[in-house]
């Protein structure tokens, strides 16, 4: 049977109040809540790896045939995310990567996909990750609405914790909320059409197909989780389809925002979190059309509790002291940099020549007395053995720090960068900045773990490389 064999999510540890965009506009028109705000260093990409971490925990990741990222806010137009994503995490080099992008419902789209690719024999563990991060103009909803987070499922036909019911899709070339090559901010139309004309009569046809399809009723359904634009508009199609409240997913617009492409695997790993076997998930997504997926849930979900998913990941935050630190972490503003040289170049091929312990993290273990060292050594620093090593990977284990110092110089948008010294759980020792901290809470001996994170931008080039961070849960 295709389903569901594991779920993971990221929500970044940051949180912006709306009360301070109102405060920074003076705002006629006050929004409750907050939103999850990626911190500076963060993107798409690395928000996706971070769930997709979360989701293959405890999973040999030699058994990964795919890996599907979906985003509409990719940091390349011309360049596969996925592929660095891939080789980040280590996966296999015979596995099929793939990026999904142009509409919100991408999300849903790579998630049928890897459906479909099971089905056909061509694959037998597929990894799906999405990811976004959207700018909205200053001092409008939208703004006050957006959220950033990830969602990641791994579909397989093995072990797995939710069966594949069946589905329904219907596309549709429909103006609500769109971005063209030229824009940086997302577009939207009026309100009042895009509810009536397009989400409330859209969503409502494709679920309703997709439960005539499976004679399923509205009582047979445990969760509803769908991506909404609006908070309002999900309530709205739920009374059409006649959804007890109840048994409407929370899309968490009080406390992430509304986060684009993932959000319907976001609610779907909130989902699986709190339903129990035999519970039936319905997952739509939305976007010039919709995908309407049903998934039944069965006793293998207990076995994949272990994640930190939606839940752990709301309750570890960190509220912004003000928008102006929004503003600066989204480059929204130009200031005015440090009295420093520019970066140089990136080499792409010293970049390609040491991807395996750059951009995977990898190091060696000496084979003869066991040591763990980075980078990769051919000659043990403990026993002097030579050429005796083997692949070991750092990403994965945590670590303590060792030694810090706060450097006030290095070119930063948010000074200082904290150099940090990290004695991993098991031996190695790594030198790295420390990200998500605050500076006066920086201890020595403070539990660390490895997040993949973007380094800087030159010639056209993202830099991404690995930092620490203090443990979140």
């Amino acid at each position: 049977m295709v389903g569901i064999r594991s779920y993971g999510a990221y929500i970044p540890l940051y949180r912006l109040e709306r009360s301070e965009i109102v405060k920074a506009w003076r705002s006629p028109f006050p929004v409750p809540g907050e939103k999850a705000v990626a911190n500076y260093d963060e993107d798409s990409l690395t928000m996706a790896l971070a769930a997709a971490w979360d989701c293959i925990r405890g999973i040999d990741r030699r058994e990964i045939d795919g890996l599907f990222f979906a985003s509409t806010t990719s940091p390349y137009k011309e360049k596969q995310a996925s592929t660095i994503i891939a080789g980040a995490m280590a996966l296999r080099r015979d596995i099929l990567t793939a990026d999904f992008g142009g509409s919100l419902r991408a999300g849903t789209i790579a998630l049928r996909a890897a459906i479909d690719a099971i089905k056909a024999g061509s694959a037998k563990n597929v990894l799906v990750t999405a990811a976004d991060l959207r700018l909205a103009g200053a001092n409008g909803m939208n703004e006050m609405f957006f959220g950033d987070g990830a969602g990641a499922v791994l579909i397989s036909n093995d072990m797995v914790a939710a069966d594949f019911v069946g589905g329904h899709t219907i596309s549709e070339d429909f103006m609500d909320m769109w971005r063209s090559d030229r824009d940086t901010f997302v577009r939207s139309y009026e309100e009042r059409f895009v509810r009536e004309k397009g989400y409330t009569r859209i969503v409502p046809e494709g679920v309703t197909a997709a439960m005539n399809e499976y004679d399923l009723k509205p009582q047979d359904i445990a969760r509803f989780a769908c991506f909404t634009d609006d908070p309002r508009h999900v309530n709205a199609a739920a009374r059409i389809l006649q959804f007890d409240p109840a048994q409407v997913q929370d899309p968490m617009f009080m406390t992430t925002g509304l986060t684009g492409t993932p959000m319907p695997l976001m609610l779907l790993v909130a989902a699986l979190e709190e339903t129990k076997e035999g519970d039936r998930i319905l997952v739509c997504g939305y976007g010039d059309g919709c995908d309407a997926l049903i998934f039944k849930v069965n006793g293998q979900i207990e076995n994949v509790r272990d994640r930190g998913g939606i839940k752990n990941h709301l309750a570890s935050k960190r509220v912004m002291a003000n928008y102006q630190q929004y503003v600066l972490w989204r480059r929204l503003m130009h200031m005015e940099p440090q009295s420093r040289p520019d970066r140089p170049t990136i080499s792409l091929s010293a970049l390609w020549r040491d991807r395996e312990w750059g951009l995977a993290l990898y190091g060696s273990r000496c084979k003869k007395c066991g040591t763990p060292q980075y980078p990769v050594q051919r000659v043990c620093l403990v026993c002097q053995a030579v050429d005796q090593y083997e692949p070991y990977s750092f990403a994965d284990k945590r670590g303590k720090l060792t030694s810090f110092s706060h450097d006030h110089l290095a070119i930063t948008e948010v000074p200082p960068i904290t150099v940090a010294v990290v004695d991993f759980e098991g031996g190695g020792r790594l030198t790295c900045n420390l990200t998500d901290r605050e500076p006066d809470e920086t201890v020595n001996d403070m539990d660390v773990d490895m997040t993949f994170r973007w380094m800087h931008y030159v010639g056209g080039v993202h830099s991404y490389w690995w930092k620490c961070r203090p443990v979140r849960f």
